[in-house]
Order: structure tokens, then C-alpha cells, then sequence
């Protein structure tokens, strides 16, 4: 009497198919964490850059006119007089008598234009307005000008830190929208 004997059909298992799923999971995930981060890195090293650009044409128009541009002490570039300062610094204001900027000079020259609201100049409904300034994440930037010209400016981010030396501090929230934090959330500041 002869034995059965088992062969195994030339196929993979229910076993070995979960276990390269498995696998190929666990390295999309470290893939897409690392992808991520590299974003996340990329968002605040253009979000520094831009800061840096709006403080030095703050300094710029200093430079020039010998003051700084009259929209109070504190603003943001989303909103009201921070919208009213970008103007200003784009030599876009109305022709007037009382232009702050009279020789219309561009001192954010290179700012690209975003979309929106995710980082860049955003103009309304395809016109020449300016609707505001945003970063990366969609915030405006925070401005604090000296306006009492003594170059002492109270950090706005800590309580009561005097800053010395300064005409403007440029900042933003980052990417958990709060002051403060740590890691990919920090604020990111120019000082």
C-alpha cells in the first residue's frame, strides 16, 4: 500500500502575506513620520526666512525716511494696520499727500506671492489689494516697532524681557497657532 504523499501548491501562505504587509506598513509609516518632519522643517526654515525679510525692510524703510512706518506699536500682517504696513513696504500705497513710503520704493522685494492664505503675499480676488501676510501655517506675522525710537522693545513671546538694541521684532506662532512651545511647534522669531 502506498502512502499519500503532501505536497505544497506553489503559492505563499495567509501567514507569509500578512507578515510582508506587516512590514511593508511599519516602513510606509517610518516614511511618511520622516516625510513629515522634513515638511515641518521646510515650512519653518521658509517661515524664518520671511521674518527675516519683513524685519529688514522695516530696517530698510528706516534707513531710508529716517522713522518707521506709522501703524502703532504692535500688529499682524493678516489684519487692519499690519496689512496697512505691508503696503506700505510694497510701495502700493494710494497716491497722496500723506504716503508714508513717497518714493514708492519695494522693500519686500523677492516676498513671494502665496495661496490661499498658506504662506506669502495674498492679493483679493486676483487684484492689485493686499489682503494680507501669511506664514506657512496660515497666521500673520506678529510686528512690534520701536516707536519711541529708544531701540528697547519688551518681548512679546516672554514676560517682560527687555530686548536692546532693536528697531522691530518680527514673530509668529508656528505651527500649534499658541506662544511658547517646543520642538516643530516653537514660535519662530528673528531675535
Amino acid at each position: 500500500m502506498k502512502s499519500p504523499i503532501s505536497r505544497r501548491s506553489g503559492g505563499f501562505t495567509l501567514i507569509e502575506l500578512l507578515v510582508v504587509i506587516a512590514i511593508i506598513a511599519v516602513l510606509a509609516g517610518a516614511g511618511f513620520a520622516a516625510g513629515m518632519a522634513a515638511m515641518n522643517k521646510a515650512k519653518r526654515v521658509t517661515c524664518q526666512a520671511a521674518s527675516t525679510a519683513l524685519e529688514s525692510g522695516i530696517n530698510n524703510f528706516y534707513q531710508e525716511y529716517g522713522r518707521l512706518p506709522d501703524v502703532g506699536e504692535t500688529c499682524n500682517t493678516a489684519s487692519g494696520q499690519g496689512v496697512e504696513l505691508v503696503t506700505i513696504l510694497l510701495g502700493k500705497e494710494a497716491s497722496s499727500n500723506s504716503m508714508q513710503n513717497s518714493k514708492q520704493l519695494n522693500f519686500l522685494a523677492g516676498m513671494k506671492e502665496g495661496k490661499a492664505k498658506k504662506g506669502g503675499l495674498i492679493y483679493t480676488g486676483g487684484s492689485s489689494t493686499i489682503e494680507g501676510l501669511y506664514d506657512p501655517w496660515g497666521n500673520g506675522y506678529e510686528i512690534t516697532l520701536d516707536q519711541d525710537y529708544d531701540e528697547e522693545i519688551i518681548d512679546p513671546t516672554s514676560s517682560g524681557t527687555t530686548l536692546r538694541g532693536r528697531r522691530v521684532l518680527v514673530w509668529t506662532k508656528g505651527a500649534d497657532q499658541k506662544v511658547g512651545g517646543t520642538g516643530a511647534d516653537q514660535d519662530v522669531k528673528t531675535w
